[in-house]
């Protein structure tokens, strides 16, 4: 009998994951890892943020996690991956928004936590794989979307390591969400009407009161691309993301600006129209190819827009010319690349190319400059 460790968050997809692998006859174990500290932080409710530990793989979530372990007669254990996970997540995510970046946490995760550290726990204790909840399918060695269109993972997963997929099972992968709930209260699971985590499991309240206290940020000036007048003032260079329009603090409210560009030396928050936020390709760092890429791919640069056909120009460093101009192409951001529904790879966006307006974003004291 294969045995198997499934990854248990204490929602309804890692249940179900659960439920479907020991309806299917292997020797299923229950594993939760521990990422909270021993004190709960405290939540930042002045900012609108939730209350302390309110997401995935918590206190409350590994109670839940147990009490399904429990109803289906499967060992569940606790895993602690605190010193793991900050120094694999936490302190490169920091690091990340500290030069500028915005990283993608939840695909690191599964790169580094799920797929690297947690595997090799379960290879060693003697399991023949890993199963998690994710909305992924697997056929071989090949990773293809999820069936369920509004809830496919697959862009979280583009980093796992080529030789960890024969050791990975995603039960739900072939299903929709609503079938999902629907087999979880057929089976009398608790999670089956458990609501989604929205939010970051490491961060209790919001995003940005979290950034500014940890990396100190200062006010400073929101300067103008096409200008190279300050038109505003930000709250901090670490707090912004391309692409953003709402909360940048301009003097005249009225204007349309979006980030262009961001320099956390200097501390400056470049602005500029929309068509200066539009790019025609990009460049790539920390590339993981799954499969062997045509001339041709479909890349993905936010989980929730729709891939765009591109042209490989080059693998090593990674560049891609896009079809058509994309919009807040981020560097530490994920672009993600498909054929069809199968998942090829990607790799940690490093800048934006081909920009519509015509300008080079540069971290250094001129940070854009007109070409």
């Amino acid at each position: 009998m294969k045995r198997v460790l499934v990854a248990m968050s204490g929602g309804v997809d890692s249940s179900v994951a659960a439920y479907l692998l020991k309806e299917a006859g292997y020797e299923v174990v229950g594993a939760m890892m521990r990422f909270w500290p021993e004190e709960p932080p405290a939540p930042r409710l002045e900012a609108g943020g939730g209350r302390a530990w309110e997401s995935c793989c918590t206190p409350d979530a590994a109670y839940e996690a147990r009490r399904v372990a429990e109803l289906l007669g499967i060992p569940f254990y606790l895993l602690d991956y605190r010193e793991v996970f900050a120094e694999e997540i936490i302190q490169p995510f920091l690091r990340d928004y500290a030069q500028g970046r915005t990283p993608n946490p939840c695909a690191r995760c599964n790169t580094q936590v799920k797929f690297g550290a947690f595997l090799k726990q379960a290879r060693r204790l003697g399991l023949d794989y890993v199963a998690t909840g994710h909305y992924v399918r697997r056929e071989g060695e090949a990773l293809l979307r999820g069936v369920d269109p509004a809830k496919d993972q697959t862009y979280f997963l583009w980093g796992t390591p080529k030789e960890a997929i024969p050791h990975l099972l995603f039960p739900v992968g072939g299903f929709h969400k609503a079938e999902v709930r629907a087999m979880a209260a057929r089976a009398g699971l608790p999670t089956a009407r458990k609501p989604e985590s929205q939010n970051l499991c490491f961060i209790a309240g919001d995003l940005r009161g979290f950034l500014a206290e940890k990396l100190q940020a200062r006010p400073g000036p929101l300067v103008d691309v096409e200008t190279g007048e300050v038109v505003g003032e930000h709250q901090g260079a670490s707090l912004y993301t391309l692409g953003q329009r709402k909360g940048l603090g301009l003097y005249k409210t009225h204007l349309e600006r979006y980030v262009v560009g961001l320099d956390p030396g200097a501390n400056i928050v470049y602005v500029g129209p929309k068509e200066a936020a539009f790019w025609g390709g990009l460049e790539g760092e920390e590339v993981n190819l799954l499969a062997e890429l045509p001339e041709e791919v479909e890349v993905q640069v936010r989980y929730r827009t729709p891939p765009v056909r591109a042209r490989v120009e080059s693998l090593s460093p990674l560049r891609l010319r896009f079809q058509s101009p994309v919009f807040a192409v981020t560097p530490g951001q994920s672009a993600v690349l498909y054929q069809g529904e199968r998942l090829l790879g990607g790799a940690v966006i490093r800048k934006g190319l081909y920009n519509l307006a015509g300008f080079d974003p540069k971290l250094t004291e001129k940070a854009l400059t007109f070409s």
